[in-house]
Parts: C-alpha cells; sequence; structure tokens
C-alpha cells in the first residue's frame, strides 16, 4: 500500500513538473484581431488593409475547434437591408416599397463594407445593422456586376473587421465556416469543408462575368449572401455568394467568391470608383483528354486557345490558336475558370509571365496586360457592324455603357435582321444580344464579327434579350 501511494505521488509530482516546464518554454498564445487601442490606430492603415493578405501557404484544419474563428468572424459582419420604392404603373398611382435583405462584411475600422452586388443593386436606401445592433445608412462605394461584388461605406469608427485569408492557399477538404444572416437569423455561424475550387456554375451571365467559385458544404441560405467564408483561424477566404437549389433553400453546396479576387475588385472600387479589368486578348476553352491526346499531351489540363484577338496582349508576345496555356506567373492553370479568376486579380498594364505548350514543348513568354477601352477602340476602327449583312442577313452593333449597366451584359447587339435571310430563318430578334459563338465568349461587336466568320459552317449564338433572363441559342450554317 506504501509503494502504491508513492507511486501515485511520484506520477502526480512528474506531471505538474512537466506542465511547469512546457508554460515556461513555450510562447503564450494569443489571437490578436481588430485591436484599435494602444500603438494599433487606423490611421493610415485602411490603404494597406485593402492590399495586404495573409502570407500563408496552407493551414492545416485540424484541431476542428471552430471557437476562435468564430469569436473572431461574428462580430464583423453585419445585416444588410436595402429598400427602393416602386411607383404603380396604374391610373390610381402610388407606389410600394420592395428589397432585399442579406449579409456583409466590414473589411476596415472606418466602415468599409464588402456585399454582393445583387444584394444592393438599384437599391437608393441601404441600411446596416452591427452585431451589437448599432444601425448605420450605408452608401454604395461602387459594384462589379462581373464578379457579383459590390462596396459600401458606412460613417462609423473603430470598427471589427477581418482581415483577408489567402483564397489560393485553401485546400478540399479543409474546415471553413460561412458566418451570415439567413432568413433574418442574426449572426449565423455553419461549417462545412471546402467541396471544390474554380468552380464555374453559370450564374452571372455576361461575357464579361467571372466564375472561379469557391464550393462548400458549408450551409449557406437565403440572407448569407454576401456574407463571410473564413478559415479556422477567422480570416476571410470568400464571400458568400450563391446555392444551387430547386427548393430556393439550401440543399447541400453553396459558393462563395474567392477573397483574393474579392481583395483586387474592392480595391478599384475604392480608388477608382469601378474596376480596371485587364484582358490577355484571347478566347478559350477548357482542354479535354480528346483534344490533349491529339496535340500530344498526356493530361486534360490546361486551358486551349481557340481564338486570339488583333492588336492584343496575346498577339503581341506571339500567342496562337492552338496553344495550352498552363500557367501564369508560376499558378498552375487547369480549366478556365482559374485563368478568368487569376487575370481578373490584375490591372491594365501589369505584366504577367505565361506559360504555354505549342507542339509539345513548353515556352515562357511575359506580356503586358490590356483594358477593355483598348480592345473596344481596336474593334470599332476595324468594322462597321455591317459585314455579315450580305452573307447572312446579319448586321451588329457594340453595347452602349448604359445598356451594358441597365443588362450587366456584355456582347454585341443585333441591330438589324433581313427578310428571307439565312438568320431570319431562325426566329431570331433585332435587339438580341450575343455572348458567346459556338461556345466561346465574347465581349464585343468585332469578336463576334470575327468568329462568326472563322467559324467552321455551323454556327450557334446564345445570348439574352435584356429585358428576360433565359438564355436563348439560335442555330444556323452558313
Amino acid at each position: 500500500m506504501r509503494q502504491l501511494t508513492s507511486l501515485v505521488l511520484v506520477s502526480l509530482l512528474s506531471a505538474a513538473f512537466a506542465v511547469w516546464i512546457y508554460r515556461l518554454t513555450m510562447p503564450e498564445t494569443r489571437v490578436v484581431w481588430n485591436d484599435t487601442d494602444g500603438e494599433v490606430r487606423y490611421a493610415g492603415l485602411v490603404d494597406k488593409l485593402f492590399d495586404a493578405r495573409s502570407t500563408a501557404t496552407f493551414y492545416s484544419a485540424a484541431p476542428t475547434d471552430f471557437i476562435t474563428a468564430a469569436a473572431v468572424a461574428t462580430p464583423a459582419v453585419v445585416n444588410i437591408r436595402a429598400l427602393i420604392e416602386v411607383k404603380s404603373a396604374s391610373w390610381r398611382g402610388g407606389s410600394t416599397i420592395t428589397g432585399s435583405s442579406g449579409s456583409g462584411v466590414l473589411v476596415a475600422p472606418d466602415g468599409y463594407i464588402v456585399t454582393n452586388l445583387h444584394v444592393v443593386e438599384h437599391n437608393t436606401d441601404i441600411k446596416v445593422t452591427l452585431a451589437d445592433k448599432r444601425t448605420y445608412k450605408a452608401v454604395m462605394v461602387g459594384g462589379d456586376p462581373s464578379t457579383d461584388i459590390a462596396l459600401l461605406k458606412i460613417e462609423a469608427e473603430d470598427l471589427p473587421f477581418l482581415l483577408f485569408g489567402n483564397s489560393d492557399s485553401v485546400r478540399v477538404g479543409e474546415w471553413v465556416l460561412a458566418v451570415g444572416n439567413p432568413f433574418n437569423l442574426e449572426s449565423t455561424v455553419t461549417a462545412g469543408i471546402i467541396s471544390a475550387k474554380g468552380r464555374n456554375i453559370n450564374i452571372l451571365g455576361g461575357g464579361a462575368s467571372i466564375e472561379a467559385f469557391i464550393q462548400t458544404d458549408a450551409a449557406v441560405n437565403p440572407g448569407n449572401s454576401g456574407g463571410a467564408l473564413v478559415n479556422t483561424l477567422g480570416e476571410l477566404v470568400g464571400i458568400n455568394t450563391a446555392i444551387i437549389t430547386q427548393s430556393g433553400n439550401y440543399e447541400g453546396y453553396s459558393f462563395a467568391v474567392p477573397a483574393n479576387l474579392v481583395q483586387k475588385v474592392i480595391g478599384d472600387l475604392r480608388a477608382y470608383g469601378s474596376v480596371q479589368r485587364a484582358f490577355l486578348g484571347i478566347n478559350i476553352e477548357d482542354l479535354d483528354i480528346d483534344r490533349a491526346r491529339s496535340i500530344g499531351l498526356a493530361t486534360g489540363e490546361g486551358v486551349y486557345i481557340t481564338r486570339v484577338n488583333r492588336n492584343s496582349a496575346a498577339e503581341e508576345i506571339g500567342l496562337r490558336s492552338g496553344d495550352v496555356i498552363v500557367g501564369i506567373d508560376d499558378f498552375r492553370i487547369r480549366r478556365t475558370p482559374e485563368l478568368q479568376e487569376f487575370v481578373g486579380r490584375f490591372r491594365p498594364g501589369d505584366q504577367v509571365m505565361v506559360e504555354y505548350i505549342r507542339e509539345g514543348k513548353r515556352y515562357r513568354s511575359r506580356l503586358t496586360l490590356k483594358d477593355a477601352l483598348s480592345r473596344q477602340a481596336v474593334a470599332n476602327d476595324a468594322y462597321r457592324g455591317d459585314e455579315l449583312a450580305e452573307p447572312l442577313g446579319l448586321s451588329l452593333r457594340n453595347l452602349s455603357k448604359e445598356e451594358g449597366r441597365a443588362s450587366r451584359l456584355t456582347g454585341a447587339v443585333v441591330s438589324g435582321i433581313r427578310q428571307g435571310s439565312t438568320v431570319q430563318e431562325t426566329n431570331m430578334q433585332p435587339g438580341f444580344v450575343i455572348t458567346s459563338v459556338n461556345g466561346v465568349r465574347i465581349h464585343h461587336m468585332a469578336a463576334a464579327i470575327d468568329a462568326i466568320l472563322q467559324a467552321d459552317r455551323h454556327v450557334s449564338l446564345e445570348g439574352y434579350y435584356p429585358t428576360e433572363q433565359q438564355l436563348y441559342t439560335y442555330r444556323f450554317q452558313q
């Protein structure tokens, strides 16, 4: 009995000694966030916040403890209610109030909020409610239809905010949290894993849209739009934007705009009022395994160039139709959405290193990206719009800025169709906006004309009528 007592006493003393040594040698673990006291003030800090992000390349998701991340994220996620007065068209007059509700994320201590454009678009009365119940009237700094991202501003100081994480670092299978206000249930946190990356679900529409969503199985419902997707450190890695559903509610998967793209978009909106979009100047499609094998490649990873636009950045470095892009700035490119999202982070005038494969050989070339305005100027100089009138009976023009803003589309407008012509037999109507030709997205009139002229016998035109949401397809032979 005495020996047993001595053994227990020695064990307890050993355990206590081990704990004392651990505490003595290990540094204190602290979570420091949104500290606006003492030396950390935000005078001059906001500019850095719009450019700074985590330098981590990968965070392990273990252990599955979400308490810290939830505590960091919840105070920085706000509720947004956007109202608009719609005047009645009846003889009685009057008006009705309609609008939308969603979530937003504070990204700076002086009141900058990122959310989805569809939450606040066309609304002039935007009310923001913080997690502590304070309410503010918000103004919209700007919005980007191509990514469905908007930047708001409220007049307040010393607010909690989230730091941007590195969305490139998240991995399939990693734990994440979705924080928002579904069904007006304030400050709701759900957990899930990254299910896929670079996902295109064709929800934004328009030729210039960028869809390379982070897909998760964290529960996201109406009201979550614009809310935060955070990693287990509480860093912002995405803005929850959409779900695929038949019931209108969550059915297993949700989609978020990657934080690296969000940060670039809101940085442009804050600095310029609009997004400074850069273009390679190519038409592209995914490389499937059959085409890969036909050109001597072992896998179907990469983006296949179907056409190089005239006077584009790609043409200047000698890229050709049939080349396969496999990398940008040492970033591996496997699918079209990845290329669009990565290039979307740059501004016109930025230089990138393009890695591509041609006839089985790998090349690297540096190019200077151009903007849409320079491409539009080239288009206006190159074509009048009636080049297809004689062979097909089709006349085109460019969208005006007002039409593009109202419809959230980019493409070519059908301005005229000759009676008895090839195109007239498809029942296409003037006003139709062509957004793709034979599956390749186009951004302006010249691209549409080029694509149709260079197509084989069969032509398929996809697009929208500005007053409708349905995608139309018209096919004919030339």
